[in-house]
């Protein structure tokens, strides 16, 4: 696979490629002085080589000279993550804490030379892949003197396919587009789109336990995890083949959502399927908030599988979808390589009309195999445009603050739960945003047992003071998250923000069951201190 020669943006997930252009950010910035009634002008961008970053704390060894480097464009383009405070950070040029040195390994021995010189020396290690976490996951610790960002770019490549099994093993460092397109021709894929998977990579993905393509059943990495292949400071770890086992505790669990806290994935098997042929799809509109979340309960409890079943409250919808702020909008999407998928979609529809579900027949859209269209038009149409266009570089900076935060709970909670969520947090967008705040959900996902609601909010702040307005707005939904019952990240992963929340949410004795793993696997603590615990 080629490697990335580009260079990675300061303020957008992606390269400098995937930047928008000035104008796109001139437009951006008068469309919403006329939505906000006062001029709002994009701030002049850093260039890297303008940047003043402090010098490196330690000295790279001659033997690593080919592939560890510290020069200063690698330190700064290696400093943050994907988190709306890092992009803000970085536009205004704040470099104050990058890593020392930056290695870029070009096979596992060279990657083994790497974790040895910084375990021997005492450096913090905070791997790297596509750097676009947004609970600050690859940030140097603060607390630590000498810290190596380990890039696993160089590490892409597809070793092996199995077609018998459906499956392929592949290095941590290859991103998702290239991996899929390497099994195009195979007539496979791995059907796991993260909202990032353009610039993401698959040690990324089971690093952090992400979440993909299907709103049901194969909803996180961890379904299609095979085999894991990890480097620690204590030495080399792997797990056997296999496509399931009842022996004892699973290797790999402990290893998915670690991030990068007891070794780094060096390269990994997953479970691969047939490419969909067969589709369909149907955007059914509720006439409020709780008969359509209501309706996505029955459907997921009858075990249909839809790959997607995702409900915008009326908030999301108008923004997204362009409806009118009262009703709410139902995504369904079937697919499969080998089975048309028109009689289940029905059943779905079916159930969606018993709780006052609005749709028309003809706009119950199904691919029989022949390429008919399905889901490309109206409001569905509208909220996949709105979805997979995200783009952080558009509107950071400009006096506007805006992020999200994601969750799961029990259905019986789930109620009473959302309700907290909008007193709690919708009274503190309030206080720091004042007017001008929204507050959205969608489902992500959904389980038989309860949804994965994901939170938007959004408002005009005044320049300099959107970090203590975001403090304010995840601290009201961290403390009713735990409170209510609900999971502090279900796809986003833990991070350093989240720390504090997963300490309360966890039990007790964990605290010293992980621990023992780390002491075992990385007696020194060098791996991405602070992270997790």
């Amino acid at each position: 696979m080629p490697v990335r020669a580009e260079r990675r943006s300061l303020f957008t997930w992606g390269y400098e490629s995937d930047e928008p252009s000035d104008a796109d950010r001139r437009a951006y910035a008068a469309s919403l002085s006329e939505r906000l009634g006062q001029a709002v002008t994009p701030p002049t961008l850093p260039r890297v080589e303008d940047i003043s970053i402090r010098a490196p704390r330690l000295e790279v060894p001659a033997r690593l000279w080919e592939y560890v480097s510290t020069d200063d464009a690698e330190r700064i383009t290696h400093t943050y993550g994907g988190h709306t405070l890092e992009f803000l950070r970085a536009i205004r040029g704040d470099f104050g804490n990058p890593p020392d040195a930056v290695a870029h390994p070009r096979n596992e021995q060279e990657l083994e030379a790497t974790l040895e010189w910084c375990n021997t020396n005492n450096f913090a290690v905070v791997p790297y892949g596509g750097g676009t976490t947004v609970v600050n996951g690859v940030s140097a610790p603060e607390d630590r003197d000498q810290v190596v960002t380990i890039d696993l770019d160089h590490l892409c490549e597809v070793i092996e396919i199995d077609d018998v099994s459906r499956a392929g093993r592949f290095q941590a460092g290859i991103l998702g587009p290239d991996l899929e397109a390497h099994l195009k021709p195979h007539g496979l894929t791995l059907r796991h789109y993260p909202q990032s998977f353009p610039w993401s990579t698959v040690g990324g993905w089971v690093a952090t336990r992400s979440g993909g393509h299907y709103a049901t059943n194969h909803t996180h990495i961890d379904d299609f995890v095979e085999s894991i292949k990890t480097l620690t400071p204590s030495g080399w770890m792997e797990s056997r083949r296999l496509p399931g086992s009842g022996a004892g505790p699973s290797p790999d669990r402990m290893v998915m959502g670690s991030e990068g806290t007891i070794g780094i994935i060096s390269s990994c098997w997953l479970r691969l399927q047939k490419r969909p042929t067969f589709r369909a799809t149907a955007g059914v509109l509720f006439p409020d908030w709780s008969s359509g979340y209501t309706a996505v309960r029955h459907i997921a409890q009858a075990k249909l599988w839809p790959a997607n079943l995702r409900i915008l409250d009326p908030g999301e919808a108008q923004s997204s979808a362009g409806l009118d702020g009262q009703q709410s909008l139902l995504i369904i999407g079937f697919e499969s390589s080998d089975v048309p998928q028109g009689a289940f979609i029905k059943e779905a529809v079916k159930i969606a009309r018993e709780f006052n579900g609005q749709i028309d027949d003809e706009d119950v859209l199904i691919d029989d195999g022949s390429g008919a269209p399905t889901g490309r038009g109206g409001a569905v149409g509208a909220w996949r445009d709105a979805f997979i266009g995200v783009n952080a570089g558009l509107s950071n900076g400009l006096g506007m603050l805006s992020d999200t935060f994601e969750t799961a709970v029990t259905w019986d909670r789930w109620p009473a739960f959302d309700a907290a969520i909008r007193e709690s947090v919708g009274g503190a967008i309030r206080e720091t945003l004042g007017a001008s705040g929204r507050l959205s959900c969608r489902f992500t996902h959904v389980y038989p047992d309860g949804p994965a609601p994901y939170y938007s909010f959004s408002g005009v702040v005044a320049p300099g003071g959107e970090a203590e307005a975001w403090h304010t707005i995840k601290a009201a939904a961290m403390e009713t998250i735990v409170r209510m019952g609900g999971t502090v990240t279900h796809h986003h992963a833990v991070g350093r923000m989240h720390a504090e929340g997963w300490a309360d949410q966890r039990p007790a004795l964990f605290d010293d069951v992980w621990r023992g793993v780390k002491g075992a696997l990385d007696p020194n603590d060098i791996m991405n201190p602070g992270v997790l615990m």
